[in-house]
């Protein structure tokens, strides 16, 4: 029998410091080649969203995330990410579980914002989260957990209210007051350059979530340009994330970007000033979802779940 991780499951067996831990484990792992993945694979359904089948093999297991993305889908009342996570043990090929994707993404991608934002950032004061939807409540529920005071702007007043509400963060006064925190997280759906040329202020970081796929943009390449650029992984990035637009501008190479993984890990410096501007351009990784699985596996024995039979 095979136990299925709905999305209360899994929010009960990984809390937020965990999953930052967790995904932190999984960076150190990929980074020293412990764990390993293939590339994402996009299956386009523009211009309504896309599908995303993601592999990764470690810690004695593979794991493929088969997720969705369709930013209108909230107009229509239903979710913008769906899917599952499959786990199966890779000394035999036996399905170990399966787990609500939506949840392990917004739990993955609020801990790599904020391991980010503590890796490269600077200063204690209140770290914006722009976008209130689910993975930006996340991003701000764990920034809230680590003790670090949250504001939230959101270009629906409403939304950003009620998670402000929820979370026990306040909302920020206005989005250029958002923008200018030492520590910024934006989790948009990348429609529109949220970091106009000039913007990024000295000694500021921000953790770019939402541009994880083709067309999508939070920050103009004039200011990545600026930054000093790190990314989750270059292979993905490069042509899926921010950093395809200035890849493709011949403004960025592979040796003005350094991933987050070898900094955890101690093979690369992470910020070098105080005054230097940091960006992470996340494109999300399999490796995190297989940690947050992971974790949540440990409960499994101590938790009432459904199982299947196959």
């Amino acid at each position: 029998m095979v136990p299925v991780f709905a999305a209360r499951a899994v929010e009960g067996a990984v809390p937020p410091e965990r999953a930052l831990e967790a995904v932190r484990d999984g960076f150190v792992a990929y980074a020293q080649g412990d764990w390993t993945m293939p590339p994402k694979v996009y299956v386009p359904a523009y211009p309504a969203g896309d599908f995303r089948a993601m592999p990764v093999l470690g810690a004695g297991h593979a794991a493929l995330k088969w997720v969705t993305s369709f930013p209108g889908n909230p107009e229509r009342g239903l979710p913008t990410v769906t899917g599952l996570v499959l786990l199966s043990d890779a000394s035999n090929g036996s399905l170990v579980a399966v787990f609500d994707a939506a949840t392990v993404t917004a739990l993955r991608t609020g801990a790599a914002a904020v391991l980010a934002a503590e890796t490269l950032g600077v200063g204690s004061g209140p770290a914006a989260v722009v976008g209130a939807g689910v993975n930006g409540r996340a991003a701000a529920r764990t920034f809230l957990a680590r003790g670090r005071e949250v504001m939230l702007w959101d270009v629906d007043e409403r939304r950003a209210r009620a998670a402000a509400d929820e979370l026990g963060a306040r909302v920020a006064g206005s989005h250029e007051e958002a923008l200018a925190a030492e520590v910024v997280v934006t989790v948009t759906p990348g429609h529109e350059v949220l970091f106009a040329p000039g913007s990024l202020r000295p000694g500021q970081h921000v953790s770019l979530m939402g541009a994880d796929g083709p067309g999508k943009s939070e920050i103009a390449v004039e200011e990545l340009v600026r930054a000093r650029v790190f990314c989750d992984d270059w292979e993905q990035a490069s042509h899926n994330g921010e950093l395809a637009h200035a890849v493709e501008a011949g403004e960025i190479a592979r040796g003005d970007v350094t991933q987050l993984g070898d900094v955890l890990a101690g093979t690369a410096p992470g910020r070098r000033s105080p005054d230097e501007m940091t960006v992470f351009d996340s494109t999300g990784l399999a490796i995190q979802d297989l940690a947050i699985a992971l974790v949540a596996l440990e409960h499994a024995e101590t938790l009432d779940l459904p199982t299947i039979e196959l």
